[in-house]
């Protein structure tokens, strides 16, 4: 299915998703809100998954008291850290219930989360529009408004087609292109710091050498060695994408902080389907495996394609597990 054809057949079946925004400040409006539209799914079996933070998770718990155990509850900080993975744990979950309409609740943008990580969450809120239009599922996004300025609420509300207002969703007229909001939010990356070491790598020995590149940077950094071998491998996928998929060279750069690793390979090819890495291939996909795995390895993937300026792939993975 094409993106116009996504995009028109959300417009058109507005039955099959729904997908709102509740904004709350404070406890008792976040509580009201989510155990609401959890109870409304209860009532006509719906199949219902809630992923929140630890703190909000046991609110929910509490509130729902005996209805808790018809409730799949799970900790959005493992699920969703890098957001990329939020969109096939639900599929997952759809295809594990078929029959049923499914009723999620999915809250990832938590008081310390770093500000990259915060647009890629709100890129994957976007994009939930066309990875589930033609399917029958209701989303509950929570959004605490003490922590989104004019621009980020805008945002927000330009990522779901739908609001909650004195408990019942309606329509949102601030909702806008899902893959226009998706590009904008992400834009193109910003440079890597100057000091950067880098590494131009070719066919047919390129991925083999990004990395013995990779696992040197991230050793001396102080990288755990069991997160060394997954940076590895996710970035041993992207460059291999990069040999097979292309006819010119990839640059790799790679730069740390005092809490994380930072992998990053641009090349010439230029990536069409916005949610590549977020669908599990087929077993007779020719592509796609190598950036699905890079997701479920790396804390954060950030990918920006475009046709005349090719594709940059940043991979992000803290030093000793992540800041929960």
């Amino acid at each position: 299915m094409t993106v116009s054809e996504i995009r028109g057949r959300h417009r058109r079946d507005v039955a099959s998703l729904e997908h709102a925004a509740l904004f709350y400040e404070g406890d008792e409006q976040f509580v009201r809100g989510v155990v609401g539209h959890v109870r409304a799914g209860l009532e006509v079996d719906d199949a219902v998954v809630v992923a929140l933070p630890d703190a909000h998770l046991s609110l929910v718990h509490d509130a729902l008291g005996d209805d808790a155990q018809a409730v799949v509850l799970q900790d959005v900080r493992r699920l969703g850290l890098n957001p990329a993975r939020l969109v096939p744990a639900l599929q997952k979950f759809v295809e594990d219930r078929p029959g049923r309409r499914v009723r999620a609740v999915g809250e990832a943008l938590w008081p310390d989360r770093p500000a990259d990580e915060r647009a890629a969450y709100l890129q994957h809120d976007a994009l939930t529009n066309l990875a589930f239009a033609d399917r029958p599922v209701s989303v509950l996004c929570p959004y605490d408004t003490r922590l989104l300025d004019a621009d980020g609420l805008t945002d927000v509300r330009a990522a779901h087609p739908l609001v909650v207002e004195d408990g019942t969703a309606v329509a949102n007229a601030g909702f806008a292109d899902p893959l226009t909001l998706a590009e904008a939010v992400l834009g193109a990356l910003p440079d890597g710091p100057e000091e950067s070491e880098t590494l131009v790598f070719r066919p047919p020995h390129g991925p083999r050498a990004v990395r013995r590149a990779v696992a040197e940077h991230a050793a001396e950094a102080g990288m755990t060695p069991d997160r060394v071998t997954d940076l590895c491998l996710a970035v041993h996928e992207v460059a291999l994408n990069t040999v097979v998929h292309t006819n010119g060279p990839g640059i790799l750069s790679l730069w740390h902080t005092d809490d994380r690793v930072v992998a990053e390979i641009q090349d010439s090819g230029y990536v069409d389907d916005p949610l590549v890495g977020r669908h599990p291939p087929g077993p007779s996909d020719g592509r796609g495996y190598g950036l699905y795995l890079t997701h479920h390895l790396c804390d954060l993937v950030r990918l920006h394609s475009t046709r005349d300026g090719g594709t940059t792939v940043r991979m992000t993975m803290y030093l000793d597990g992540p800041h929960r």
